[in-house]
């Protein structure tokens, strides 16, 4: 029987467990960031006030996604699983192409470019969606 490098760390982790856990730990940034943290961040912060909070935490966001999607891709591969770091590929484009789109959204709400920031908002939230099913199906 082959070993992976991990579970000689401990017997007990092998690389299964370390790319399930990063598509995991992806998924739940994503599922805490949509569903509680930007809603009450809205529902909280009146008058505009949390727009500069948000325009600080997305950045770090996609880049925390981006990692997280560089690290399993490079651990998948490191254990031969190319359709798992595939995915991670997918996940860690669509981060950096969410990233830096930022700018972008952000200028594009600022001098009142309705339709600009609709698309680009749409982006962002359907790459944060590549982001989520490329991360699912490491699971699978």
């Amino acid at each position: 029987m082959q070993t992976s490098a991990a579970s000689h760390l401990n017997p007990k982790i092998n690389m299964q467990t370390v790319l399930h856990f990063l598509a995991g730990v992806s998924i739940g940034i994503i599922i805490f960031q949509s569903a509680f943290v930007a809603p009450t961040v809205f529902k909280q912060l009146k008058d505009g006030a949390g727009g500069p909070f948000l325009r600080a935490l997305f950045p770090k966001f996609f880049l925390g996604l981006s990692v997280l999607g560089l690290a399993l891709a490079l651990s998948a591969w490191l254990s031969n699983d190319l359709p798992v770091a595939t995915a991670g590929l997918l996940a860690l484009v669509s981060g950096v192409t969410a990233y830096l789109i930022i700018p972008a959204t952000n200028r594009a709400k600022d001098r009142g470019h309705k339709n600009a920031f609709r698309r680009l908002h749409t982006a962002s939230v359907l790459l944060m969606l590549v982001i989520a099913a490329a991360n699912i199906y490491a699971l699978f």
